[in-house]
């Protein structure tokens, strides 16, 4: 087989591999910051905009790791299901009586990534998820139209975290029956002024699904991006964990 010239491999972007990938917010900014990305969900997503295996993400992570074909990849971003530690689910579960039925896979997603020994970030939104919140991101630090504070631990690299600005105003709709405008829409539920769907794909720069329930699970690609990036940045510092 013809080894490609050192000029071509200098030119190959890095594989990422994108667990639990949903509707692929994450991964379109992994891809703007200079990745290949592989998606793995459970379920079907024919609006993804990249190659994706459908499956088990543990089982998927396991059989690649089992296989060897792990190596291909250079770094890993995972999403687990976060309706078990979400502050939002966890104070309705509360107040409504509910509770237990939802799965928590953060611990067995982390074993497996640790098993891999690439760099990694594990993404959970504000609430009891179990994770190092070694990076928080909001809309705001973006310039975006959404909130949507996510936490992130990141496994075998570090990078500094960014300073949370203050926000500009409310954001809109009723909250405990008091209607207030402000310059963010609520990306998630319907009705009680929540955003639409195209008023959720601008303010995520998200237009490449117009499913609701997917929007309403997505990260800004803006997010990722950043890490994205800031990994690189890393790598090329040599600030990576051997």
């Amino acid at each position: 087989m013809t080894q490609p010239s050192p000029s071509r491999r200098a030119l190959t972007r890095p594989r990422l591999l994108d667990l639990y990938s949903c509707a692929g917010g994450a991964a379109m900014g992994y891809h703007d910051a200079g990745f290949d990305v592989d998606g793995v969900d459970i379920a079907h997503r024919p609006r993804y905009p990249f190659p994706y295996h459908r499956g088990d993400a543990l089982e998927r992570l396991a059989a690649l790791i089992a296989s060897g074909e792990i190596e291909r990849y250079a770094f890993v971003h995972a999403s687990p299901p976060c309706q078990a530690g979400c502050a939002l689910t966890v104070g309705t579960n509360a107040s409504q009586g509910w509770g237990g039925a939802h799965v928590d896979l953060v611990v067995p997603t982390r074993t497996l990534l640790d098993a891999t020994g690439l760099p990694y970030v594990i993404e959970q939104p504000n609430g009891r998820a179990a994770i190092r919140k070694d990076l928080s991101l909001c809309g705001e630090m973006f310039g975006l139209g959404v909130l949507r504070h996510r936490n992130f631990e990141l496994g075998r690299w570090s990078v500094e975290r960014l300073a949370h600005p203050r926000h500009r105003g409310y954001v809109r709709g009723y909250r405990h029956g008091v209607y207030r405008d402000g310059p963010y829409v609520a990306p998630y539920g319907s009705g009680g002024g929540k955003a639409t769907v195209p008023e959720m794909q601008e303010a995520m720069g998200i237009t490449w699904t117009d499913v609701r329930e997917e929007l309403t699970e997505a990260i800004p690609p803006a997010y990722s991006q950043w890490i994205g990036r800031a990994y690189l940045a890393a790598v090329g510092a040599g600030a990576v964990a051997a």
